[in-house]
């Protein structure tokens, strides 16, 4: 087992640096600069003026010399200074870190929280009623718009009714509440951007459980478990659940990364100080420190993910060895 994970451990290093890369010369390659951006692009401006913007980025030298500085710097976890204010990437990043942490966190909570029982119990109850409504949800999930669902419950509960805030995480004067009201304000903010990215994620996820859920139920040990005289509970849970959290594993570990890279547009829609909103800012600006910043983050959050649910492998099933 030990070597498994020395080998796997290994074979991420050539993959992470083939993927920082790769994201580096997309990055570089795509049309316009931060010089184009700053107000240098007009006609007006001479070439020399937006050379020497350039150059006073260091992005006059070639690609495979800025590449490799980048990446010298990566390991002293220094991502350089954003090209709008000067400031460190990591420092920008880290504020904005908590607010997209806190909102993505509580919406993967949210949808393991309905998701599994939802679709353990509608494969157990294939056909019934129950597994009628919640396959029109599913299909109601995948069907409607994410951002146009944000922005009519927007206008209903916040703009008509005014019940619930549409904007930013905290209320103005929150740093006079009391511990409980600073706790209590942030949940209210929280309603409306958790559902809404929840309720996607929600419709996909119950599907796949139930699709897996149903392979398991129709094997052998299963009726044997039921023959046992097991309640019908301990044979969902016990025996068929933890079968089929096997592929489940690997999708659990993809969400890792969503934590810090999944919600640009929730974000934005909702003027939520994260760092999706951050990472939109950024590409609008061309500034590349801060999008290969965070892309370094979301790559080492990929591989980490990966890593961990191949570990879970050996846990959820104990006929898998590694040599």
């Amino acid at each position: 087992m030990l070597n498994y994970i020395a080998r796997r451990i290994l074979s991420y290093i050539p993959l992470f640096f083939g993927i920082t890369l790769i994201s580096f010369l997309i990055i570089h390659l795509s049309p316009g600069g931060p010089e184009m951006m700053m107000g240098f692009g007009s006609s007006r401006v001479s070439p020399e003026i937006r050379q020497k913007i350039r150059r006073a980025y260091g992005l006059d030298k070639p690609l495979y010399a800025q590449y490799l500085v980048w990446v010298k710097k990566i390991f002293l976890l220094d991502f350089g200074e954003s090209f709008q204010d000067g400031e460190k990437v990591i420092k920008k990043i880290g504020r904005r870190l908590p607010a997209t942490v806190f909102l993505n966190v509580s919406s993967i909570f949210l949808i393991l929280l309905i998701a599994i029982p939802l679709g353990v119990y509608s494969a157990d109850r294939q056909g019934s009623v129950f597994d009628v409504l919640t396959t029109v949800f599913v299909f109601i999930g995948f069907s409607i718009p994410s951002y146009w669902l944000a922005l009519i419950l927007m206008n209903f509960f916040g703009v008509k009714l005014g019940i619930l805030p549409i904007s930013g995480w905290v209320s103005f004067g929150w740093e006079n509440f009391s511990l409980i009201g600073k706790i209590g304000d942030i949940l209210w903010h929280l309603i409306l951007p958790v559902f809404i990215t929840a309720f996607a994620g929600l419709a996909s996820l119950s599907r796949y459980i139930r699709a897996q859920m149903q392979d398991v139920l129709s094997q052998d040990f299963v009726l044997a478990a039921a023959a046992r005289g097991l309640s019908r509970n301990e044979v969902l849970w016990k025996h068929a659940f933890r079968n089929a959290l096997l592929p489940l594993a690997t999708l659990l570990g993809l969400m890792l990364p969503s934590i810090i890279g999944g919600g640009v547009i929730f974000e934005t829609i909702f003027s939520w100080p994260g760092v999706g909103r951050l990472m939109y800012q950024a590409v609008m600006a061309r500034d590349y420190p801060l999008i290969l910043g965070n892309g370094v983050i979301v790559i080492a959050l990929t591989l980490v993910g990966n890593f961990l649910a191949d570990i879970s492998y050996a846990w959820l099933d104990p006929r898998i060895r590694y040599k």
